[in-house]
C-alpha cells in the first residue's frame, strides 16, 4: 500500500501539479510529438488510449526515485519534432 500512497501524494503535490502544467504545455506545442498510447486498462480508459499527460504522470508517480526535472528534459529531447 505504500506505493499507492506515494502515487497519490505525487499527483496532488505541488511538484506533481507543476509537472502536469509542463506536460500540458508540451501537448499544445506543435514542436513536440505527443501521441496517445495503447493501454490494457479498459476500466480507466474505455477506448484503450491513454493520453500523453496521464502516461507520463503515471510513470513518475510509480517511480518515485526518478527526478521529474531530468525526466522532462529527456522527454522534451525525445519528443521534439526536428525539421
Amino acid at each position: 500500500m505504500q506505493a499507492l500512497k506515494k502515487k497519490i501524494d505525487f499527483l496532488n503535490s505541488e511538484e506533481g501539479l507543476a509537472i502536469r502544467v509542463k506536460l500540458l504545455n508540451m501537448l499544445t506545442d506543435d514542436t513536440y510529438a505527443t501521441p496517445v498510447s495503447y493501454t490494457t486498462d479498459s476500466a480507466s480508459y474505455p477506448d484503450n488510449n491513454m493520453p500523453f499527460v496521464d502516461k507520463h504522470l503515471n510513470y513518475l508517480s510509480e517511480h518515485p526515485q526518478t527526478n521529474p526535472q531530468i525526466y522532462l528534459a529527456n522527454l522534451r529531447l525525445m519528443t521534439r519534432i526536428r525539421k
